[in-house]
This record gives structure tokens, sequence and C-alpha cells, in this order.
């Protein structure tokens, strides 16, 4: 039961794997039927080029009367007095009808071309869009290896299989058909000894399919895995090296390429086994093809001309059937690839789920009312009723320990995550009615790890707003200044023009915080979100960059994530998380007079800030 039951959802993985082959074809079927009607001509022309021989062996050369098997229209432009002149008719259309076939061969391989690469160029586009609207906790838990593997890898052997598998299979089966069809017309009885490989050959061949396509999945997943670590460990390289660590990351790589390498000599060895198997069934067959025409010649059954034609059209016929194994072994690859797509493609994004149609104006209003959320992996939750208002242009700080909630209940705010439980509304109109980009276009986020492209300082900070063109220059040394970062850039040796590395690798920690902040201030937003993204930077500097802030923002909502006090106690007000509740809100003031948690900490960093300065001024 267990196994037709498998067998049922593996028949129904194929069908729709093969769907959605044709499917992602979408508008460009057109260029696909356009090189089928050119290979029926090229494959009918290929099969016309035996009858040639048999007309000169049979009708010019005179060895058997049972006269030409050239269609009548090619016959009438064969007609001559003498058999030299026949001849020379027959090279000449011979030629002729050859370079027509390169013609259209030429013709077909372009259209071919042109239909593989929109395809592709049209799937690689929809797979991105899909990564870029997919939320937040598919990012979270996705490998990223395995997503490069899809994109690029996946996305070519899809490409490959359609701009060449497919018109392989079409040709071999045009080819195997019509030269079928013109050995029929030549001996009905050689022609059924010709056919006795097919059953055998496909027998084999589905049975070689089943075998591969399960490797194939072992070798995409452990393709995955060892890219995965390729890209762990080229974007760590500093922390590997910083622990001395090369040779364990080594050893750790040899042994997942080990896995790969095992799991693709396994796929090998089955190859080898199935081209020995079937390449020794074709020799077989071909050598029977020969010694039944041998005799039928003999006998008389047929001519010379139609002996030589039939060891063609046998060739036409057996060779096909050999390469239906690596056609079988490349759709196995392909359907595992379309499928690992499919799994991408079919997830709905977060555009779709949930979103809402509003596009309100947004002033900088915030409630939360008794919001509760929880992961759905986790068995409790991780903010529990949480209660509060914010009005515009008040600045607003959150600390506690980690794990408390901090960034969720940010996240929470520009639906990074959806809450079960309350409302959160913004100008009181509840977010899960406001349509997300919207919503994400009227508030600035700044992580604590802030991600910097491979591009220069000014393209970093100025791809917040691609509009600015004229004034950009200006403006971004303006919001360069805000964040304390001007100074630092013009002392680069290339300025606002200095490459940063991957993932801002050629900064220090706070210069790519500042970057980052600097990017985030380029358009007002009305309001601000700042997740511990000032951890990096001293806090005289931390001081001079809240105080711009102040001036140049003065009307926007801040949100400022932090765990330190110097940083909190500015705020108009200071909510202090712990397990997923606000344990206390107020002014720095009145939560020192508490003697609850926020005074703890206050206590603990207070003297570490005392002993610091002691020891300052003692050396």
């Amino acid at each position: 039961m267990e196994t037709s039951m498998t067998e049922s959802k593996k028949k129904q993985g194929i069908g729709r794997s093969m769907r959605l082959m044709f499917a992602w074809i979408g508008k460009f079927w057109p260029l696909l039927i356009a090189s089928f009607i050119f290979l029926f001509f090229i494959s009918y022309i290929r099969t016309i080029i035996p009858l040639f021989g048999q007309h000169i062996i049979d009708e010019i050369l005179g060895y058997s009367e049972s006269g030409s098997r050239l269609p009548g229209f090619l016959m009438r432009l064969l007609q001559a007095d003498t058999p030299q002149k026949q001849l020379f008719l027959t090279a000449l259309l011979l030629v002729a009808i050859e370079l027509t076939r390169a013609l259209m061969i030429f013709v077909r391989r372009t259209l071919t071309a042109v239909f593989s690469e929109r395809v592709s160029y049209q799937l690689r586009n929809g797979f991105y869009r899909k990564l870029q609207d997919m939320g937040y906790s598919f990012h979270s838990h996705v490998e990223t290896g395995d997503i490069i593997q899809r994109a690029t890898t996946d996305i070519e052997t899809y490409k490959r299989f359609i701009g060449d598998q497919i018109i392989e299979v079409m040709r071999l089966l045009l080819l195997v058909g019509l030269s079928i069809w013109q050995m029929a017309k030549l001996n009905i009885d050689l022609t059924l000894i010709s056919l006795i490989i097919a059953p055998i050959i496909l027998t084999i061949a589905i049975f070689y399919f089943r075998k591969v396509e399960k490797l194939f999945q072992v070798i995409e997943a452990d393709e995955a895995k060892m890219t995965t670590h390729v890209q762990e460990n080229v974007s760590g390289a500093r922390v590997v090296k910083a622990f001395a660590n090369e040779r364990f990351e080594i050893e750790k790589f040899e042994g997942l390429n080990r896995k790969f390498t095992d799991s693709d000599m396994r796929l090998v060895r089955k190859m080898s086994l199935f081209w020995s198997a079937t390449d020794f069934i074709c020799f077989a067959q071909f050598c029977l093809i020969a010694v039944f025409g041998i005799v039928y010649t003999a006998n008389d059954t047929i001519s010379l001309g139609m002996y030589t034609a039939f060891l063609i059209y046998a060739g036409h016929i057996i060779w096909p059937m050999r390469q239906l194994g690596r056609l079988v072994g490349d759709f196995s690859k392909t359907s595992v690839a379309v499928s690992r797509l499919d799994q991408i493609l079919v997830q709905q994004d977060e555009y779709v789920a949930q979103n809402g149609t509003l596009m309100p104006e947004i002033t900088g209003n915030v409630r939360f009312d008794h919001v509760s959320f929880r992961f759905a992996d986790s068995t409790y939750h991780q903010l529990q009723n949480i209660d509060f208002q914010v009005n515009k242009g008040e600045t607003i700080a959150i600390i506690g320990k980690t794990g408390s909630g901090k960034s969720t209940l940010m996240n929470l705010l520009v639906r990074l995550l959806d809450y079960q439980e309350g409302t959160i509304l913004i100008d009181d109109t509840p977010i899960d009615q406001i349509e997300k980009h919207h919503l994400r276009r009227h508030i600035g986020i700044i992580l604590q790890q802030p991600f910097l492209f491979s591009k220069t300082v000014e393209e970093n900070i100025g791809i917040a707003d691609r509009n600015l063109w004229t004034t950009k220059s200006q403006r971004i040394q303006e919001v360069a200044k805000i964040a304390h970062v001007h100074d630092d850039i013009i002392h680069f040796e290339k300025g606002y023009q200095t490459m940063v590395g991957e993932r801002g690798v050629t900064l220090s920690g706070g210069q790519k915080q500042r970057v980052a902040i600097a990017r985030m201030l380029l358009n007002p937003k009305p309001i601000l979100i700042f997740d511990d993204s000032l951890s990096a930077v001293d806090t005289k500097t931390d001081i001079q960059i809240r105080n711009a802030l102040k001036k140049e923002w003065k009307q926007s909502t801040v949100f400022i994530i932090t765990h330190r006090i110097t940083t909190a106690k500015e705020a108009d007000r200071i909510f202090v998380l712990d397990h997923g509740v606000i344990a206390e809100s107020g002014t720095h003031q009145s939560l020192i007079e508490l003697e609850g948690l926020y005074k703890a900490i206050w206590d603990i960093q207070s003297k570490i800030d005392f002993q610091v300065e002691g020891g300052e001024d003692h050396e």
C-alpha cells in the first residue's frame, strides 16, 4: 500500500514537472512551433538522402529493375539521355538539397537559441521577483547557497532542456518515424526486424530513469550544501582567519566535496552500465539487420540499392534509440531542477498573503493595542499583551535583556512579522489594512548589522532614493554629516567614490552603521527605528547623532532599541521589556526611582562607566 502511494506521488511529481516545463514557456511558444516545423523538413530531407544512393545503384547503374524510390518531383529533375548526365544531375541536386538542409538547420538553431534565452530570461526575472517578495520568515530559514544554486544551476538546467533536449526528442521522433515510413515502402519484413530493438531499449530506459532520478535529487542536495559552505566561508573569511580556523573549514569542505563526488560517481557508474549495455544491444541489432539484408538481397527480395538504403535507415533508428538514455537522464535532472524551482515559485509571497489596500497619510502616531505574538515554530508567546500609545514626534527608547522581544516588537510595526492577537494602529488605521509597500516607505529602519552593497559609498547612501540624480551628491553629503560619517569618508583615498567591499567589509563596524543611518535619512520619514544601530559607535558620537536627528527630524516619531542607558535616558519615554512584556515604562528619572530592572541596569552601567573614567584619570 505504501509503495503504491509513493509511486503515485512520484508520477504526480513527474506529471507536474512536465506541465511546468511547458507552462513556463509562456508567450514564446510560437518560436518553439516554428523550430518544430523547420525540424520536420530537416528530418524529411535527411530520410530522402539514402534514396539517392538507391537511385544511383538500381536506376542509373542498372543493378536492379525495381526502379528508383525517390519521390516523383525529384525524379523529374533527374531525367537525362545518358547515365553520365543523370549522375551529374543527381550530384547537383544532392548538393542543393544538403545546402538547403544546412540553411534550415541554421535557422532552426537560431530560433531555438532565441527561444531558450528568452524563456530563461523571463524565468530568472520571475524567480528573482519571487525572492524579493517572499516574507521575513522565508529569508530567515533559507540557505543562501541553496537559493543561489536554484537561481543559477537549476534555471540553466531547465534552459538546456527546452533549448536542446526538447528539440532533440522531437528530432529523434521525426527521424525515427520518417525513417520507418521510408523503410516500410521498401520492405515491410525487414522494417519489422529493424524495430526489434525498440521495446528492449525502451524498457531499459524506463528502469534507468527511475534509478537516476533519485540520484539527481541526492546530487542536487549535496551540491547545495557544498555551495552554502563556500558562500558562508567567503563572506566570513575574516572570522575564519581571526580564529585560525582555516584547517577545520578546509576539512569540512573536503567532507562535503567527498560526499558530492561519491554521489556523482554513483550516477556515473549507472550511466556507464546503461551506455555499455545499450551499445551492445544496438551493435547486435545492426548486425542482425545486415545479415537479414544480405539474405534478402541474395534471394532478390530486395535490390542492392534498397539494401544500402536499409543500412542507413537502420542507423537512423538504432542510434537515436541509443540516445534515448541520455535524454532520459537529462529529463530526470531537469525534473528535479524544475521541482526545486517550483518549491519557491509556488509559495505565496507576503504581498499576496494578508496585504492591505489602504494608502493613508502617515504622520507618526503609533498605537499598540494589547498585541501578542509568537513564532510558528514556538510554543510560547515572544510578546504578550503589549499596550502603549506613542504620539507624533516622540522619541521612545526600548531596552531589555537579549531575547526579550525588542527587535520583534519593531518587526511587527513594519510588518516583517504579523501578530496573532490585538491591533497595531498608525494614525488610527490598523497596519494590516495598509498596503505593505506604502507602510514601509514611511518607516525608516536601521538594523544592528546593516547590509552594504559592493558599490561606492555614494551609491550605498543614494540607493534609498533613485530620483535624486540632480541634487544627489549634495544631499548625500548633508545626511552623511548628520550621521557623523562625512569626516571619515572625505579622508578615504577616493572619498565618496570609494568602493565598499562585499557586505561592507572594508569599513569598520561604526562606519557601516553610520553609512546605513545616512542612507535611511536621505528622505524624511514620519517614523524612524534604530534597532541597536548605534552600538558600534562611541558614546560621544552617539549623542551627536541623536542631537542632529532631533534638530533635523523633530517631527518624526523615533524608536531606539538600545542596551545603553546613556542613549535611553535622553528619550521622552523608556519601555523596559522583560520576557515579552513591558515590565516598566516612564522617563529616566521616574524609572530609576522604581528600584526595578531599569534601575539595576543603570547601576551596573554607571559603575562600569565610573571605573573606566577612573582608570583613564589615573593613567
